[in-house]
């Protein structure tokens, strides 16, 4: 087992008092509602679509934030660096189209043995392998299939209800026109905001059950093990947990000069999602932009102070799930598409751009097209499909481009073994390319302070899109 140690020991109550600071609990707050906005529509529109009701996705919430908010808070404090937790996007995307024709339990049974692959990688130390099972271009071809309908959405919700969407969309552009303004008032935010005023206005708030619960009961989901949603949905997780979303906040913690402990990252996302598979939840991943916002201003040995502000706002949130997830069924359908697609916007911008920008475009290609397809073989979905196919397209169509892989993996290899002694990379080597190129976590767009932090081209947290 290679679990990295801290390298400090854990603070008091005391030195966590003395190291916080309004620029750090101005962080942490404006990571926490990145999080907390476009993410959460993402999981209610999946959850529309896969027939879940109200009580499962309030469960769902629930294990999104207050059992990761728990798990950040443990890691930032232990290890006395942002470590912020929470869900994956693209996992939970994938949900949706697997509910057309797999049972809830069966998809938490595929949760269950996603987590405990990642458990048990994280254990072994081999995430570095995993990370460059598949080239990440292909990874991303797949993404960007799966992440296509919600920006497909955004245009349907101004066709269909122009007096919401249009105006929320016209905010989103203007608001990212003006960096200035992105410190206080990210697009996102002023994008929800600017949608609840004009819901309130024109009165199509419709909230139900005004007598509900407020605070949360979770659903413990029960699983169901099946071949079919093993098979179509094990390995486009763990894929995308390690070398998408784990991988981008790697990255941008390097680039604030943190070294993450990445066996231990891996191993606590395999334990979390198998814990939060119990109700209902998809699998946790460490996030990327909440991270960069965290970690983007003020002294590095007091990030962490924001990171556990994150969780502790996150514990609160997912307490509330019941009501958060009310109040937003009772919006127009078109609020929440055109949120959730505006706040996957970047991310799908990210992915073809790390698709078709350099090697494997054609296997990206093929990737991309399977997923949009939708196609069901053997009774097995297409995100699957288009790995596979994706891969083998490329194995035999661009050779060449698995050699200057291997070349690359080998110049690279002793500056990773560097990097893991150094207790900051560990399983850094093979995986650089996939931090270059990886899909962000939640939130698309960062405010100011976020940009600010050091980083280089490769690892800059705005190429890059619950959380």
């Amino acid at each position: 087992m290679r679990l990295e140690r801290p390298e400090t020991p854990p603070p008091t109550l005391r030195e966590v008092a003395r190291d916080c600071g309004a620029t750090y609990a101005i962080n942490g707050l404006v990571g926490f509602i990145f999080a907390a906005t476009g993410p959460v529509a993402v999981i209610l529109s999946v959850g529309a679509q896969g027939g879940l009701s109200q009580g499962e996705l309030a469960s769902w919430i629930f294990g999104s934030f207050l059992l990761n908010g728990l798990l950040s808070m443990a890691f930032s404090w232990r290890y006395r660096m942002p470590l912020v937790f929470f869900w994956t996007i693209p996992g939970a995307v994938l949900v949706g189209p697997a509910l057309g024709h797999l049972s809830f339990a069966q998809v938490i049974g595929a949760f269950h043995l996603a987590g405990l692959s990642m458990l048990l990688l994280g254990l072994s130390g081999w995430v570095r392998r995993a990370m460059s099972a598949v080239p990440m271009p292909i990874v991303m071809g797949m993404v960007a299939g799966v992440f296509l309908k919600f920006g497909v959405n955004v245009v349907f919700a101004i066709r269909d209800d122009v007096w919401i969407a249009a105006p929320m969309t016209a905010a989103f552009v203007v608001l990212s026109a003006r960096p200035a303004g992105l410190r206080w008032l990210p697009p996102l935010i002023g994008t929800l905001l600017l949608g609840l005023t004009i819901i309130a206005v024109t009165g199509r708030f419709d909230p139900v059950d005004s007598g509900a619960q407020i605070w949360v009961r979770p659903l413990l989901q029960m699983p169901e093990w099946s071949w079919q949603a093993t098979v179509e949905l094990v390995l486009p997780l763990v894929i995308t947990v390690l070398a998408a979303q784990n991988a981008q906040g790697f990255a941008v913690l390097s680039a604030a000069g943190h070294r993450a402990p990445v066996n231990a990252v891996t191993t606590a996302c395999g334990a979390w999602s198998m814990l939060s598979a119990v109700v209902g939840s998809v699998s946790t991943c460490l996030t990327g932009p909440t991270n960069a916002i965290v970690a983007s201003s003020g002294e590095r040995h007091r990030h962490y102070t924001g990171a556990i502000l994150v969780g502790l706002l996150a514990l609160l949130f997912g307490a509330l799930a019941p009501l958060v997830t009310r109040w937003m069924l009772a919006t127009p359908p078109a609020f929440i598409a055109t949120l959730a697609g505006l706040a996957m916007l970047r991310v799908l911008q990210t992915a073809f751009v790390t698709s078709f920008q350099g090697r494997f475009t054609l296997g990206a290609l093929v990737a991309f097209l399977i997923t949009v397809s939708d196609v069901t073989l053997l009774s097995v979905g297409a995100p699957f499909w288009a790995l596979v196919f994706g891969w083998l397209t490329s194995r035999l169509l661009e050779t060449g481009d698995f050699a200057s892989l291997r070349a690359a993996a080998g110049q690279t290899a002793i500056g990773g073994q560097a990097v893991g002694q150094a207790g900051g990379g560990g399983d850094g080597g093979d995986s650089r390319a996939s931090l270059r190129r990886a899909t962000p976590s939640p939130a698309a767009d960062l405010p100011r302070s976020a940009r600010n932090a050091p980083r280089s081209p490769s690892t800059d947290p705005r190429r890059c899109g619950p959380r």
